[in-house]
C-alpha cells in the first residue's frame, strides 16, 4: 500500500502550523484528558471539561443542579474551540475534500464549497439540538416560560452547555479564517455574520434571556441550513435553484417571526415584571432602557439581514435577465444563417426554347473559360 509524501515544513514556521493545526490540537486535548488520571491535576483539567458554577436546589424529587455564568467558562470555552478546530479538519479532509477531487470546481467555488459544507453539518447539528432542548425543558410547549420568572439566572446543564459549544463554534470561526486561507475579500463579509451571532448568543447568554435566545437560534438556523443546502446542490447542478427558492421563503417567514416573538417577549411580557432599578449583580436587567436598547438591536440586526437579503434577490434576477437575453441573441443568430440558406438565387431575364433570354430579347453571351 503507498502513501502519500507529505512536504516538510520547518517546525512551528507558518505552514507548519496552517497544515497541522488539528493535530497540535489534538495534543492540547489529549494532555487535558490525561490530566483526569492524575488527583494532582484533576481538578484544573474539569475546568476545561465541565461547565463550572453549579448549585444545588432542593426540591420534591430531590437536589437539582443548575448553573450559573462565571470568568470560568472562557476555559471551558478555550477547550471546545480547540475541539471544534479539530472536528473542522476532520470534515474538510475526509469528506469536503474528496467532494472537491469529483467535481472539479475552480478555487472561488472550491472556497465557497467548503464554507458551505462546514455550515451545514454545523446549522444540522445544531438545530436538531436546539429542537431537543427546547421540547425537553418546556419552551415550546409553555411559550410563556421565556420571560416568566425572569431573570433566568440558573439554567440546568444542557442549556448551558449548548450556549458554551455555540460561543465556541463562532470563536473558532475566526482562527479558521487563518488556517483555511480564506481571501482578503472574503475576509470582511465572514467577520460579519461571524461577530453577528457571537453579538446575539453572548447578549442572551450574559443577560440571562437563554430561553428566548435558544428559540431565536433554532428558527435562524433552519434558515441557514436550507441557503447552505441550496448553495452545495448549485454547485454540483448550476440550473438547481429551486432550494433557493424555498430557503426565500423560509427566510422571510424567519425574520417575520424573530421580530414578533422579539417584541411580544421582551416589549409585552418583561414589561408586567419591570424592575425600576438595574440590578446586574441579580442578574435582573429588566428596565425599560434595557428593553428599549435590546430591541433597538433586534430590529436593526433584522433589518439589515432583510436589506442584505433583497439585494441578493435583486443580483440574482439581474443575472437570470442576462443570461435570458444572451440565450435570446444566441437563438436569433442561429436563425438567421438557416433562413438565409433557403433563399435561392434567381437569374434576371427569360426562357424561350430552352435559352435563356435576356429582358432586351437577346441572348446572353456565353462567358469564357479562362485557362490556366
Amino acid at each position: 500500500m503507498a502513501f502519500r509524501r507529505r512536504k516538510s515544513y520547518p517546525v512551528f514556521s507558518q505552514e507548519f502550523i496552517i497544515h497541522n493545526h488539528a493535530d497540535l490540537g489534538f495534543f492540547m486535548v489529549l494532555c487535558v484528558l490525561i490530566g483526569l488520571m492524575f488527583e494532582v491535576t484533576a481538578k484544573t483539567a474539569f475546568l476545561f471539561i465541565l461547565p463550572q458554577y453549579n448549585i444545588s436546589i432542593p426540591s420534591h424529587d430531590g437536589e437539582i443542579v443548575y448553573y450559573q455564568y462565571g470568568m470560568k467558562d472562557l476555559v471551558t470555552i478555550l477547550f471546545y474551540v480547540i475541539i471544534a478546530i479539530i472536528l473542522h479538519a476532520i470534515v474538510q479532509e475526509y469528506i469536503l475534500d474528496k467532494i472537491n477531487r469529483r467535481l472539479h470546481l475552480s478555487k472561488v467555488k472550491q472556497s465557497k464549497l467548503n464554507e458551505s459544507g462546514q455550515l451545514a453539518a454545523f446549522h444540522l447539528m445544531s438545530m436538531f439540538w436546539c429542537l431537543y432542548v427546547a421540547v425537553t425543558e418546556g419552551y415550546l410547549s409553555n411559550p410563556k416560560t421565556m420571560w416568566e420568572s425572569y431573570p433566568h439566572v440558573y439554567l440546568p446543564f444542557q442549556v448551558k452547555f449548548f450556549y458554551l459549544c455555540q460561543l465556541a463554534y463562532w470563536l473558532h470561526a475566526l482562527p479558521e479564517l487563518y488556517f483555511q486561507k480564506v481571501k482578503k475579500e472574503e475576509i470582511p463579509r465572514q467577520l460579519q455574520y461571524i461577530s453577528l451571532y457571537l453579538v446575539h448568543i453572548a447578549g442572551a447568554y450574559l443577560l440571562n434571556l437563554t430561553r428566548l435566545g435558544l428559540i431565536l437560534l433554532l428558527l435562524q438556523y433552519v434558515a441557514e441550513f436550507l441557503f447552505h443546502i441550496a448553495r452545495l446542490f448549485y454547485f454540483t447542478d448550476e440550473n438547481n435553484q429551486k432550494l433557493f427558492n424555498a430557503w426565500g421563503v423560509v427566510y422571510v417567514t424567519t425574520r417575520l417571526f424573530t421580530l414578533t416573538l422579539s417584541v411580544l417577549a421582551i416589549g409585552f411580557g418583561l414589561a408586567r415584571a419591570e424592575s425600576h432599578s438595574f440590578n446586574p449583580d441579580k442578574g435582573n436587567f429588566n428596565t425599560l432602557l434595557f428593553r428599549m436598547f435590546v430591541l433597538l438591536l433586534m430590529c436593526l440586526s433584522q433589518t439589515w439581514m432583510m436589506w442584505r437579503f433583497i439585494h441578493f434577490q435583486l443580483r440574482r434576477w439581474r443575472e437570470y435577465c442576462k443570461e435570458q437575453a444572451a440565450r435570446k441573441k444566441t437563438a436569433a443568430a442561429a436563425v438567421v444563417p438557416k433562413q438565409q440558406s433557403k433563399l435561392v438565387k434567381r437569374e434576371s431575364g427569360y426562357h424561350e426554347n430552352g435559352v435563356v433570354k435576356a429582358e432586351n430579347g437577346s441572348t446572353p453571351r456565353p462567358k469564357k473559360i479562362k485557362i490556366p
